[in-house]
């Protein structure tokens, strides 16, 4: 007798994916932190001719850069609410608004009124803009991590910096062109507004209403936020790593001229080799969260960060030096973004808790380059820079807060979607 006859192969059933509406929301959001990263440095870049244009001492400008500062730090307690209020989608067109806003008051007060007072005061506008702005956009990036089944949020912070290195190249073409101070920021300011616009029609689709009778799911009060222990805790380790991110961005060119007699624009290839470490550990952040943990992958960064400064501060060349700007870079990348990704652990708290977490961190940019500046007074700017790796080591000693609390449906805790990574 023969056994029955085999019939035709059926193949296994794949693995099913994202949707597509996921793959957009992924796009949209690497476009809005990219445009959020690009408006910033397009202010950034014309910051010599303001000062110039303005006729400004040092000591002025330092109040005219306070002023972006004060607009963000005032904002970020309040984002979340707006966020829960209004929606993400709403919350970064507001957010976008406002920095067109802004940019487009500073052009006028530079080139038309040649008031400082009128550009401090778009500033203060487009540093709220952007903290509104900088809140959604991380609630969306959490919001579609977690339909991908995969960490991705350093990507996104990536996205930030490629914004900023596009304007600042930009910004350098454009000045060596002769382009007025009004053209620049005012055009890029209605590009940037129209783009955005665009990207965030890809954001993830609102949750639906409830039905006659059904009682409105409510999110986590902003003032319930503030409270928990974790979520304070969080924010602190977020500001220690901002404020060692922070202290590169402002001082490491600084360091590496007055420390080692390099010269200017030596220092500044300096900071150039931290910038793209940086980049470069936040864009192989998801390859490292595959392997290890978050919180393991917190406490290599901040470790690596120690000892990067050190390297810095007490390498005997100048191109040892630079090697620890390297492994500093690589240190400061996953930070920020992992804070803002554990933050938002709880899609319902999320809004609320990126907020304060947010709120804290963003105090680093706030208070440190007045504290460094204070440290070198007495020292010197090179041992100033230890500061930073006293801050990362706290960030160490914190890193087990970003551990996912119990019961929480995290990035993770599904197995992860195959998705191709983006361009």
């Amino acid at each position: 007798m023969t056994g029955p006859v085999p019939g035709p192969a059926v193949p296994a059933p794949r693995a099913a994916g994202p949707d597509r509406a996921v793959l957009r929301a992924r796009t949209a959001v690497y476009a809005a932190f990219t445009l959020n990263g690009f408006a910033f440095s397009t202010w950034i870049s014309r910051i010599p001719t303001v000062r110039e244009d303005l006729g400004l001492s040092n000591s002025q400008l330092s109040l005219l850069l306070l002023a972006l500062s004060v607009g963000s730090v005032v904002t970020m307690p309040l984002a979340g609410l707006v966020v829960m209020r209004l929606g993400r989608v709403r919350t970064v067109t507001a957010g976008v608004l406002a920095v067109a806003t802004g940019l487009l008051t500073v052009a006028v007060g530079v080139d038309v009124v040649g008031s400082a007072a009128l550009v401090a005061a778009g500033l203060f506008v487009q540093g709220a803009g952007t903290a509104a702005w900088d809140v959604a956009m991380n609630v969306e990036g959490a919001a579609v991590e977690r339909r991908l089944g995969r960490s991705i949020m350093s990507r996104f912070h990536a996205g930030f910096s490629f914004g900023t290195v596009a304007a600042a190249g930009l910004g350098v073409l454009l000045l060596r062109l002769g382009v007025p101070t009004w053209a620049h920021l005012g055009t890029l300011a209605v590009l940037v507004l129209a783009a955005t616009l665009v990207a965030v029609r890809g954001f993830l689709a609102a949750p639906p209403a409830p039905e006659p009778g059904q009682e409105e799911p409510r999110g986590l009060a902003l003032r319930d936020a503030w409270r928990e222990p974790r979520t304070l805790l969080l924010g602190v380790m977020v500001l220690c790593m901002a404020f060692v991110e922070g202290t590169a961005n402002d001082w490491l060119a600084l360091g590496l001229v007055d420390g080692y007699g390099a010269s200017h624009d030596t220092g500044v290839a300096g900071f150039a080799v931290f910038v793209v470490f940086m980049t470069v550990g936040r864009l192989l952040g998801p390859v490292l969260l595959g392997v290890v943990s978050r919180v393991a992958a917190l406490r290599a960064c901040a470790a690596l960060a120690v000892v990067g400064v050190l390297v810095v501060v007490l390498a005997p060349s100048l191109p040892v030096a630079l090697l620890g700007a390297a492994a500093w870079g690589v240190g400061a990348a996953l930070g920020f973004p992992l804070g803002m990704s554990a933050a938002a652990d709880d899609e319902a708290g999320a809004a609320a808790r990126v907020s304060v977490v947010s709120s804290v961190g963003y105090a680093a940019f706030l208070a440190g380059p007045p504290l460094l500046g204070f440290l070198a007074d007495h020292v010197d700017v090179l041992t100033a820079l230890l500061a930073a790796a006293a801050a990362s080591a706290v960030a160490l000693a914190l890193s087990s807060t970003a551990r996912p609390p119990a019961g929480a449906v995290t990035v993770g805790s599904a197995p992860p979607a195959r998705v191709p990574d983006a361009p």
